[in-house]
Parts: structure tokens; sequence; C-alpha cells
């Protein structure tokens, strides 16, 4: 349970110990890592998740420090599953300030490492969303033949769920790395996406509500999952 703070305040003193600084990534970097981890369709196990933290093969860790980063990286990622329990954005109002640059909105530093760790993260598991998203479809082609209601659908329900992920993979991506966006546009788009900048960084949290959303759709096809939850957050 989060009981003060946002997420990355269970992580932040642990991994900015001189002995962890050297061999890990940013601090938002790694909470940006753990969100991905929690908004798995199937989160993973930790053995398999947490060595893609650790960014130099020369690691001296000794097993007092690893002991001390695994705890927190633990409750980091309970922290995460609270957060989306209560529906909260894990993202403090000072991630989504913006940087003035010639004129436009630009993302703070700290919210493009966030970013990027979430798209390393997510990029690890994408064979986890493939399967998940298999098992949905074989869900939803045995269930065709059962009537639908009448009620109508939400409009995250009318929209394709590969569209919703593409969507956000899309923001995540360029607010991560807005200059390689901007080269990737002709000189009228680059202007309009500058343009823009502020309102998408705006749109970010709500848009890390959807991909966790989609996500525990997907999650509902699959066997186990109330267990894997209960185990992780006791």
């Amino acid at each position: 349970m989060v009981n003060d703070g946002f997420p990355i305040n269970t992580i932040s003193d642990i991994v900015s110990l001189p002995s962890l600084r050297e061999v890990l990534p940013s601090p938002h970097h790694i909470d940006g890592m753990i969100f991905a981890v929690a908004s798995a369709p199937e989160i993973p196990m930790p053995e398999q998740w947490m060595p893609w933290l650790i960014q130099s093969s020369n690691s001296q860790l000794v097993d007092k420090d690893v002991d001390k980063l695994a705890d927190a990286l633990m409750n980091g990622l309970r922290a995460h599953l609270d957060f989306m329990r209560q529906e909260k954005s894990p993202l403090p109002c000072e991630l989504l300030k913006t940087l003035e640059i010639e004129g436009s909105a630009y993302p703070s530093p700290a919210l493009e490492n966030w970013l990027n760790g979430l798209l390393q993260v997510h990029k690890q598991l994408e064979p986890v969303w493939e399967d998940a998203w298999q098992h949905l479809e074989k869900n939803s082609t045995a269930s065709k033949e059962v009537p639908p209601d009448d009620k109508p659908a939400s409009s995250e329900q009318a929209e394709p769920a590969e569209a919703r992920l593409s969507r956000c993979l899309k923001l995540f991506s360029t607010l991560a790395n807005v200059e390689l966006a901007l080269s990737y546009r002709n000189e009228k788009q680059a202007k309009e996406l500058k343009g823009n900048m502020g309102l998408l960084v705006k749109q970010l949290p709500s848009v890390l509500a959807d991909y966790t959303n989609l996500s525990g759709e997907l999650a509902s096809s699959l066997p186990n999952q109330f267990e894997m939850y209960t185990k992780i957050t006791e």
C-alpha cells in the first residue's frame, strides 16, 4: 500500500544509493519500467524483469545491495498496482510540467526518462501482450454465438483494441523522444506537433489509464491472473 506520495517515492532513496547508482538508470526511468511491468496483461516474475534494470555488466553489487534493491523494486511494483486499483495517475505533478523551448512546450527530461523506461519494458513484454491478445481473440470467437445485450458501447469499447494500444504507444514514443518524432515529420507537421506538445503532455495521464485498462481487458482472458495479483500484493 502507498500511504504517502507516489510510487516513485518507494524506490528513489534505494536506487539513488552510491553503490547502486552506477549500475542503474535514473529513478524516473526505473519507475517507468516498473509501471510497465505492473501494467502487463501477465506480470512477469521478478527474476525475469529485475535484471532488465542493470545497465552495467561490471556490476560489483554485494548481496546486501541486491536484497535492498529487490525489496525496493517489489515495493514499487505493489505501489503501482495499488495506484492502478485506485485508478490514480502514477505521475507526480512535476513530471507533467513542460519546458519552454523556442516558444514551444516540451516534456521535461524526467518525463522523457520515465516514458523511455516504460517503452523499454513494453518491448521486452511484447510476447506477453501478444499471448494475451490471442487468448482474448479465442474467447471472443467462442462467445460470438451469445446475443449481445442492449447496452451502448463506451467510447473505449467502440475503438478497436489494436487502435487503442497503437494510440497509446504512439504518444509514449513521441513524448519520450521529441526530436526523433519531429525528424519523421515534414516542416508543416513538425510545426503542428510543436504547437500541440503541451496538450499531448496534459493528455498523458488519461492515455496511461487507457493503457492499463486495455491490459486489464486482455488479462481477464488469461488463467490464474487473480492468483498472481494476490501473491504480489500480499
